[in-house]
């Protein structure tokens, strides 16, 4: 007889509970819209584009930080913007009472400053250049958009790419702006599918901007499922209100923030329901 399976709608996000023997629930995930994709499994076409990178560390890091402890690089400068603070428009203060975390507005960004650059930002453990003139012998090979985009030699095409990240039961989405933690080199987990090679905080493998951790709710050392998306993927959201991610049309974003308004209201009626009804 088939085991019976449980089914929730949390945030926006189907888990099915998969049969007693099954060690994780099978997380359904929005890409683009009302329409709901399949996590990957290991023989999908999607998963061999862009897999997910599951149950991996999160630490927390900002545009600013300084060295502290045994984080010895300062984040005035990303791998890829050497006026990394300037461009964003300051320091973005990672204490909970010097930042804007509003759900019903879709507001998430550092409370004394309007941000120009998108404030959901993150670190991976891979750079694909040696200097502005060079890119890293291995590149052309193991990144799947690399040839696709034709890049100038030394020129990134990392820098700006999105992810999705899944955190119990919500989905954030986030651009790649600068590489960490700990290495530059970790091709092999990047884009490989191997776990993360250092052993630092628990072997972190993804560093998470205050606005991510915000939206999802995270601390450093919790752990998170990531994967790369297209841009034409990612929804409407509080990660598209800022920088060059925002709508031009002001009259289209007025009507996309009251989309997610309405979207994040729904979505807390359902998680009030028990399961089963």
């Amino acid at each position: 007889m088939n085991a019976v399976r449980a089914a929730a709608v949390i945030s926006g996000v189907l888990v099915l509970m998969a049969p007693a023997q099954s060690s994780a629930p099978r997380v359904l995930v929005p890409t683009a819209g009302p329409r709901m994709v399949p996590q990957p499994s290991a023989t999908s076409s999607v998963s061999a584009a862009h897999p997910w990178r599951k149950h991996i560390t999160c630490t927390i890091f900002w545009i600013g930080e300084q060295p502290d402890g045994r984080n010895r690089t300062p984040n005035d400068k990303s791998s890829w913007d050497q006026k990394w603070v300037e461009q964003f428009g300051g320091y973005d203060n990672p204490d909970p009472a010097a930042r804007v975390a509003d759900r019903t507005g879709g507001d998430f960004r550092p409370r004394a400053f309007i941000p120009r650059l998108n404030p959901f930002y993150i670190a991976l453990p891979y750079n694909d250049v040696l200097d502005h003139r060079t890119h890293k012998p291995e590149a052309a090979r193991v990144i799947p958009w690399f040839r696709k985009s034709r890049p100038e030699p030394g020129k990134t095409v990392l820098k700006g790419r999105w992810l999705q990240i899944h955190h119990n039961g919500r989905n954030c989405f986030a651009q790649w702006e600068d590489c960490g933690p700990w290495t530059t080199d970790d091709w092999e987990y990047v884009f490989g599918g191997q776990p993360p090679k250092t052993r630092e905080n628990g072997g972190a493998g993804i560093d998470l901007s205050p606005s991510v951790r915000d939206y999802l709710g995270v601390k450093s050392g919790d752990k998170v499922h990531w994967r790369f998306v297209e841009a034409g993927q990612v929804p409407y959201g509080p990660w598209k209100r800022y920088g060059q991610t925002a709508a031009a049309d002001p009259d289209l974003a007025v009507l996309q923030r009251e989309m997610e308004r309405l979207r994040l209201r729904r979505d807390e009626e359902f998680m009030k329901k028990p399961l089963g009804n």
